[in-house]
């Protein structure tokens, strides 16, 4: 072929490469020997990699050691230093693998081109072929850079270089390659470059074919040329956003291209494009006809058809996404329902969706939307690898690979070290000068649609320095990869997905499914004896116990695990135990590892030598427990009987020993009697159970239900030839005269007592139980039945019933009359009787007179002792149909002789006596507070009809009394739900009968009290029909028994009448009360004084407690100061109620009454001080000192100072010269009046000041000078001196916009709006480019602002040579955009209250004559804080 002069300096250059100075090639990595004979560049790369065995994948860089690698070759360059320039993409810290490469393994396979990478270097640094920025791989693999070459690598063991198609020159007139495609047969390659251009070239001798200059508009970059499945059509993507069609021809031997455009950048830019290429295995594929071709802009993704005519089969928009993530498209052929269809993954962010494309009988185009994936990255790459595995690149550059249908995330891997490229360039378009929108070009900062390329199952990634191919791995290559980490456990487990068929991204597993798990059974068998073997010779020599046996512990498990997955006891027994016996530690953790399985029914059958070892092991090392849950899961075969036997009875492994009789020697009767001969004697003698002997005796009852429902025990089922054998030797041996070894003094049935005296309700529960009889099963004859049955289910099997009436018998005779059995006990039994005679097919017999017995055993009057536990087990036994076997009569005389409500109770029930109930809930002490529960059921509930609910609503008011005293709030309730119509009768009545004692009066207290507290919260349509007089006698009640409660009631409570209140409160001196019903009656002076008394009582009690303590004890003074503190406290609160009480009056009296109110109390403040003036509690006189200047201080508020002073003066004490005593006082005055008048100065000034302040700045505003920005008008657009002996008025507006005025009327009264003179102007162009109309309402706040500021004035232009012809000049001083910001702010800061509208209302809050600012309800550490205005620059 003939090569250009550049392309012939490029070889020749080559040529001369010393492969050693090349810096970013290291020895090591590339495995390159020094040669004295410098070797040309196509010499180098058509080598034979010698110590390669693949002939394509050259070296795998997961388990490439990154240390050895050159830090120059990774370092030099950010990730997208080579295309974008951007300082974001800078060179991060290595990142481990992700942890999910631990579940799956190593699934994806990334390896370095070696022989194209060391290209790439030297045809940039020695031959300035430039950077890499686009690769392309189909048959070949092609390479474009920075400067204009395209570089085409065979994909064979040489990776040597083809062709170097264009030159420098080319280079330099279009400019970078930014865009590579090879069509399907790999004989053409387009050629995409930065300045606009395309090529194409063929692949088989290297030449240029087109040149396409003019398929879109100039001055964009190509961003994508893309083949599709026919030779002759392609598409292409420019920096526009424009997609277009290129057609190529050839007629009478010129190549021509037509070029149509399919989406314009105008309507979005489109920044991806994606043909469907079909595989060669689905080119008959009926979807092909249409030439599908996705594209994704800025906003939306488009599915459109090519052939036969342009069609858009979809428009999809996106969700809200980052605006700088980057579109990705990617299609695949996809096997769904059993049809293969192609579908589309795209993305936009963190989100991938799928869509299903299915050509629809109607040939038409269905879309059918998938799943998404919801990741949490941003995806900047997208490409199937197989039809089940996506491979996703993020911005950190972490390449996730993904199972689409579990959406599972199978491994993470960091491919920082490729120092991928970026197209940030091209996006950018800089090489055309930059003309994109600022949308592109801030997704191409992450694009990098050139730098990965993907084809049959691999993707080939671009670096600035290196190439790199990915695939994945086969199942083998995982597993081996695992296995080289020295990764047991995780081989072990992929492998076993393997096996089932679980596992994700499988590579080279075919077959059906039985072939597949030989092939892995094997493999993992070759797996379990390698791991067995590191484990042993990496164990560790020396070292601590407890180090030993974690390392095992991780191992052992394994592989027992995986042996009895597999179903290879034989490999785990024979050839693994063989080889960790050869180890103590690794014997011990292997035996004790068996438990967990042989429990969950795993391991079932255990060799001889094991078995022998695990018993040695587990008793040398206490482990009894363990091994005896081992033994009842094994196979008796496997087991040495006697050696066994003897083991578990020398250790009371009694289920141990149970289970090897019953299923190794078919014996179910001598574990009962070796049990019997262990807890009987302990039982008979009395002796006191241990805790071992009771979990031996329910053990037993448990073996014997279980023999009797045809359970075998501990676990199983007995086999169902023997059920019924056993079931009657059970019986044999329990009915047995006397045991085997019995003796002289031996009781007569001795199972039976031990039995009885061990746990009689639990042994009389088990003899009610039995499996239903084999011979019995017809309705279900195939199938063992586990259900329990009662007595009567084996009534046909004779035998049966004889042992049942015998054993009934036997206990009759055991226990009746015999006083080693409480009540209890022959209450269960005859209960237990009971039960199975009220059955409908009973068969048994029982004596009645045996019940009558029983009865009088039961209800007998003269023993108290257990009377609650004789009672429960008669009631027990009448509720099971007990009551048969008993004269009703005689049983409820016997049952009121011995208290035994409950039973009336019960008879009375049957009877419907519901009256009668009432009478035994009060006659029971236990059960006395339960009746109003009784009571309120049986009167709401329905089923019991009216006479019976009056009956006991009779009973009630009967024994009202009785039950106030009970619980007068239960009784509150109950009245208020069912006894309204009779409320008053029921308060008369009470009151009646209770006025005895001051008990019975704090009852009914109590009783009004919720009475009426319900009354009070209730709404009007449910409150009970109460009078006046029970309100004033819960009033007269709360006097004497809570006082303290009296004014929440006044306060609450509407229903009592004023005069008899203050009669009630007067007659118990409740002078605080009283006060408040004169206060509401309008008796200001009545009740004020009823305060004032108070307050001089507890002044008294003060004093008096205070000179009562001079002189005593340390004791006593200690107690006397704790009561004068509380008494003061007392004082405090009576004080601060009066205060309180005169400033609510205050309002509506005039002075002089006024003054009757706080004379008096300032009077008797004063004199108190006197009494205590000469003690010496310093403390108790501070404070009357501190209650009496508050006194003076609420006073002032109301009482002028002079009146103050003056009737301070007019006391005959300080009137003669003494006023040492109120000094305090009248300073405190003075201090008063001090701040009161520094007040009022201080915020004089602070008006003041804002006043000055405001008008200045307006003022400023108004007088600045205004500057026109042209001397016509805006509106006529004349000039503002259209004649010049005419004189005109002119509006300038502080925007600078000059009007006529004339001109500005018609405009206003166009607008509808009134042209006065005191209208203020708006500017007709400012406000037009706002939107607005410029009426007076249009915009209030502007409007305000050009109000504030505007001026109207003459204009100083005179005409020469006269004054009268001037121009009026009208100037109007409007806001520019800064102004009315600083005055919307300045407006903001006085949106609310004025300071003098703030100190208006306080004043007005109190008097009309004086502002006092001390009020009570302040706190003392009150400070004014005063702020000056804030302070703006002008």
């Amino acid at each position: 072929m003939s090569q250009s002069p550049d392309s012939r300096s490029l070889l020749s250059a080559s040529s001369q490469l010393n492969l050693m100075e090349v810096e970013s090639i290291d020895d090591k990595e590339f495995d390159i020997p020094q040669v004295d004979t410098p070797p040309t560049l196509e010499s180098i790369l058509s080598q034979m990699e010698e110590e390669e065995e693949d002939p394509f994948v050259l070296e795998d860089t997961c388990l490439l050691n990154t240390d050895n690698m050159d830090a120059q070759s990774y370092d030099t360059s950010s990730l997208a230093s080579s295309d974008s320039g951007d300082p974001a993409h800078l060179k991060r810290k290595r990142r481990t693998l992700d942890q999910n490469a631990a579940v799956h393994g190593s699934v994806l396979r990334l390896s370095l081109l070696k022989g194209i990478s060391a290209q790439i270097v030297a045809a940039a640094d020695k031959v300035d072929a430039g950077l890499p920025t686009a690769i392309a791989m189909s048959g070949v693999i092609a390479v474009g850079t920075s400067h204009g070459l395209a570089l085409v690598f065979g994909k064979d063991t040489n990776q040597a270089l083809r062709l170097c198609l264009g030159s420098k020159t080319t280079g330099a007139e279009f400019g970078a390659v930014s865009a590579l495609s090879i069509n399907q047969d790999c004989s053409r390659v387009l050629c995409g470059f930065a300045k606009g251009q395309i090529t194409m070239w063929d692949l088989a001798n290297g030449k240029l074919l087109r040149t396409i200059t003019d398929a879109h508009p100039p001055g964009t970059a190509i961003l994508h040329v893309k083949f599709t499945d026919d030779p002759t059509l392609a598409v292409c993507n420019d920096s526009g956003g424009s997609v277009f069609e290129l057609t190529f021809r050839r007629v009478m031997g010129i190549r021509s291209c037509d070029s149509r455009c399919l989406f314009s950048g105008s309507k979005g830019e489109v920044c991806c494009i994606e043909p469907l290429r079909t595989p060669p295995d689905f080119r008959d594929h009926p979807i092909t006809c249409y030439s599908l071709l996705a594209m994704a802009s800025l906003t939306k993704i488009l599915i459109i058809g090519l052939k036969p005519s342009l069609n858009v089969w979809m428009t999809l928009p996106y969700t809200k996404s980052d605006p700088s993530s980057v579109p990705q498209l990617a299609w695949q052929f996809v096997p769904v329902q059993k049809t293969v269809n192609p579908m589309l993954a795209f993305c936009k962010g963190d989100s991938v969706h799928f869509l299903l494309v299915k050509k629809e009988e109607t040939d038409t185009i269905h879309v059918i939307k998938q799943r998404q994936l919801q990741l949490s990255c941003d995806i900047i790459s997208l490409n199937w690898i197989n039809s089940c595995s996506l491979v996703l690149l993020d911005s950190h550059e972490k390449l996730h690979v993904v199972d689409r249908p579990t959406q599972d995330i199978l491994e993470t891997l960091d491919l920082e070290q490729v120092q991928l490229v970026y197209n940030s360039r091209h996006f950018k378009s800089l090489a055309t000068g930059g003309n994109v929108s600022q949308a592109l070009a801030l997704v191409g900062e992450k694009a990098c649609y050139q730098s990965l390329s993907s084809y049959a199952g691999q993707i080939v990634c671009l670096g600035t320095k290196s190439a790199h191919i990915m695939s994945l791995r086969n199942w083998k290559e995982r597993l081996d990869c695992l296995l080289k980490q020295e990764h047991f456990t995780e081989a072990l487990s992929l492998a076993w997905s393997f096996h089932e068929g679980t596992a994700k991204a499988v590579v080279g597993l075919h077959g059906d499914s039985q072939k597949r798990k030989a092939v892995i059974s094997d493999k993992m068998v070759e797996i379990l004896l390698h791991f067995t073997e590191y484990a042993v010779k990496k164990c560790p020599e020396q070292g601590k116990l407890q180090v030993l046996e974690q390392h095992f512990q991780e191992v052992v498990p394994v592989l027992v695990d995986y042996c009895l997955l597999l179903q290879k006891a034989d490999l785990l027994f024979n050839q693994l135990y063989s080889r960790l016996v050869e180890n103590m530690v690794a014997k011990g953790v292997f035996l004790e590892s068996l438990e967990s399985y042989i429990v969950a029914n795993r391991l079932g059958h255990i060799t001889t030598p094991v078995m022998k070892d695990l018993l040695a092991h587990y008793h040398d090392n206490g482990m009894m427990d363990s091994l005896e849950r081992c033994i009842v899961h094994l196979d008796v075969t496997s087991l040495d009987i006697q050696q066994v036997v003897q083991v578990c009875w020398n250790n009371q492994l009694y289920d141990a020993v149970i289970y090897i009789f019953n299923r190794g020697m078919n014996d179910y009767i001598t574990p009962m009697e070796k049990l019997f001969s262990v807890i009987g004697p302990r039982v008979r003698e009395g002796r006191s159970l241990t805790g071992d002997d009771v979990v031996m005796g329910n053990k037993l009852l448990v073996y014997i239900s279980c023999c009797l429902a045809g359970r075998a025990y501990p676990i199983g089922d007995i086999p169902e030839d023997l059920v019924v054998q056993v079931k009657y030797q059970v019986f044999e041996f329990l009915i047995r005269l006397h045991s085997g070894d019995s003796s002289q003094k031996e009781e007569v049935f001795p199972f039976i007592h031990t039995l009885l005296h061990f746990d009689t309700r639990e042994f009389l529960n088990v003899l009610a139980m039995t499996e239903e009889s084999p011979s019995m099963r017809t309705d279900f004859p195939n199938t063992r039945s586990c259900c329990i049955q009662t007595f009567d289910d084996v009534q046909n099997d004779k035998q049966a019933l004889e042992y049942q009436q015998r054993i009934v018998d036997i206990l009759l005779q055991v226990m009746v009359d015999n006083p080693d059995f409480t009540p209890s006990q022959v209450g269960g039994l005859f209960t237990f009787l009971a039960r199975q005679l009220a059955k409908p097919n009973n068969t048994l017999f029982v004596n009645r007179n045996l019940f009558d017995q029983v009865l009088e055993f039961l209800c007998c009057p003269d023993d108290d002792s257990r009377h609650t536990e004789r009672q429960q087990v008669l009631l027990e036994l009448l509720q099971v149909g007990g009551v048969v076997q008993f004269n009703e009569e005689r049983l409820f005389t016997l049952a009121e002789k011995a208290k035994f409500y409950q039973i009336c109770e019960f008879l009375y029930e049957k009877k419907h006596l519901y009256d009668r109930i009432v009478d035994c809930y009060l006659q029971d002490p236990l059960r006395k507070a339960e009746i109003f529960s009784y009571i309120h059921n049986l009167m709401s509930m329905p089923g019991y009809s009216s006479e019976e609910k009056l009956k006991v609503k009779e009973k009630v008011l009967q024994h009202m009394q009785e039950l106030v005293s009970l619980d007068p709030g239960k009784l509150a309730d109950l009245v208020v739900w069912h006894f309204t119509e009779e409320v008053q009768t029921i308060i008369s009545e009470l009151q009646a009968s209770l006025c005895v004692s001051l008990q019975d009066d704090s009852l009914l207290f109590q009783f009004l009290r919720c009475l009426l507290k319900f009354q009070e919260g209730c709404q009007a349509t449910s409150r009970l029909p109460l009078e006046s007089e029970f309100y004033e006698l819960l009033l007269d009640l709360m006097c004497r028994f809570e006082p303290q409660e009296l004014l929440k009631f006044l306060h609450t409570s509407q229903h009592y009448r004023l005069e008899e209140a203050i009669q009630i409160t007067e007659k118990y001196h409740c002078n605080e009360a009283k006060a408040y019903l004169l206060e509401k009656k309008g008796d200001i002076p009545g009740a004020f004084a009823g305060l004032l008394q108070t307050l001089k009582e507890r002044l008294d009690v003060l004093a008096a407690e205070m000179s009562g303590g001079i002189g005593g004890g340390v004791d006593g003074r200690d107690e006397e100061e704790a009561n004068g503190e509380f008494t003061l406290t007392t004082v405090k609160s009576s004080l601060n109620q009066m205060i309180l009480f005169c400033h609510r009056n205050c309002q509506n009296l005039d002075q002089e009454q006024r003054k009757d109110l706080w004379f008096p109390l300032l009077d008797t403040m004063m004199a108190s001080q006197k009494e205590v003036m000469g003690l010496s509690d310093k403390h108790i006189s501070d404070g009357l000192k501190e209650m009496t200047l508050k006194v003076l201080n609420c006073m002032s508020s109301f009482i002028s100072l002079p009146a103050i002073i003056q009737q301070i003066l007019q006391d005959p004490v300080y009137g003669r010269g003494k006023l040492a005593e109120i000094q305090g006082l009248i300073l405190g005055m003075l201090d008063t009046f001090t701040y009161e008048q520094t007040l009022l100065e201080t915020t004089t000034n602070l008006l003041n000041h804002d006043l000055h302040w405001s008008l200045a700045h307006l003022r400023s505003a108004v007088t600045k000078g205004l500057h026109p920005r042209q001397d016509c008008c805006n509106i006529c657009l004349q000039h503002y001196k259209r004649k010049q002996d005419a004189s005109e008025e002119i509006i300038v507006f502080s925007c600078g916009h000059l009007y006529h005025l004339q001109c500005l009327q018609q405009k206003d009264s166009g607008w509808g709006a009134a042209s006065e003179p005191q209208q203020p102007w708006r500017c007709y162009k400012c406000s037009s480019s706002h939107g607005g109309r410029g009426g007076a309402c249009s915009e209030p706040n502007r409007s305000r602002s050009a109000s504030l500021a505007q001026t109207r004035f003459s204009s100083g232009h005179h005409e020469k040579g006269t004054e009268t012809h001037r121009k009026k000049v009208v100037a109007v001083a409007t806001l520019d955009v800064q102004q009315e910001l600083s005055w919307d702010h300045l407006r903001g800061l006085y949106r609310g209250p004025s300071r003098l509208s703030i100190l208006s209302e306080v004043s007005h809050g109190h008097s009309s004559e004086k502002a006092g600012f001390l009020l009570p309800a302040q706190p003392e550490s009150f400070h004014l804080k005063l702020a000056p205005p804030p302070l703006f620059e002008e």
